[in-house]
């Protein structure tokens, strides 16, 4: 059962990413649309977990760590998907173990394998893979898709320190599912000061952002879900590596449904990138 609940929290980092990249193509607001993903997933979190809050002090100090990791990355990730392809910002973002690796090393003292280091060494090479782009690409389409890098780059750090503030949670006794209502929380604030202070003149209500942010909001509780699920029922050496494969599925729809281009070295960087992840989550 962990390999299939594994399967599923995928391919719904699959479609989450796919859906950040249907809603970057158009110039929405990214901030109420991450309202309405915190809104939903909220919800449906509530609805389907019982949360111990008795540690209270612990989920509101580390929820709101964090919750700001959390949406500042996802931010920008929708950000980058606007300047760059779905596939490559997808791919980028889960190499975010190689920072998790290097903070788990300086704060928690955990040893870096040579498995590791060669995982770290692929990574750096996918990324280098990326930035090469096809000669054909005039001056400012390669300023914006080397700034869509960049950004998604920056949001992988973020997300690795989400990663690692949750190994601090969990040592302080934090009840996992409170914390997740607070990120949820962190959300709808966060979005909501991003439209107001950032998107005042894009600040615009239809059907097509209902839909999209109700969509990734159910798919971000499924990843919450459907993790928590398969690591409750197996090892986390099993359902971890599973679950960060997202990336090539949706580098395989955003080719099938976007038409995005592929080259050589996009080919070549999800292929390493792959060879990383592995490397980096079953490393002992």
């Amino acid at each position: 059962m962990a390999v299939f609940y594994a399967l599923f929290c995928l391919l719904c980092s699959a479609g989450n990413d796919f859906v950040f990249k249907l809603f970057a193509r158009k110039p929405r607001t990214r901030g109420i649309f991450c309202l309405l993903i915190g809104l939903v997933w909220g919800i449906l979190t509530v609805a389907c977990f019982n949360i111990d809050w008795s540690t209270w002090k612990a989920v509101a100090i580390w929820g709101s760590v964090i919750g700001f990791f959390s949406i500042s990355a996802n931010l920008l990730l929708i950000e980058s998907m606007g300047f760059q392809s779905a596939g490559v910002c997808s791919t980028i973002y889960r190499l975010n173990l190689v920072p998790v690796v290097f903070g788990a090393w300086f704060l928690l003292g955990e040893k870096v394998s040579w498995v590791q280091w060669l995982g770290i060494a692929l990574a750096i090479g996918a990324v280098l893979c990326f930035l090469t782009l096809p000669d054909a690409s005039d001056s400012k389409d390669r300023k914006l898709a080397r700034l869509g890098i960049l950004m998604v780059v920056i949001a992988a750090f973020l997300r690795a320190g989400m990663g690692l503030s949750y190994k601090f949670a969990y040592k302080a006794g934090a009840d996992e599912f409170g914390i997740t209502a607070v990120i949820a929380v962190y959300w709808i604030i966060g979005g909501l000061l991003y439209a107001l202070f950032r998107e005042r003149k894009q600040v615009k209500m239809d059907k097509s952002l209902l839909f999209y942010g109700s969509l990734s909001g159910i798919f971000v509780a499924g990843i919450t879900i459907f993790m928590a699920l398969a690591l409750k029922e197996g090892n986390a050496s099993v359902a971890l590596p599973i679950a960060q494969m997202s990336f090539p599925v949706t580098f395989l729809l955003s080719i099938l449904c976007l038409k995005e281009t592929v080259t050589r070295w996009k080919v070549i960087g999800v292929i390493l990138s792959i060879a990383a992840v592995l490397l980096l989550c079953m490393a002992k």
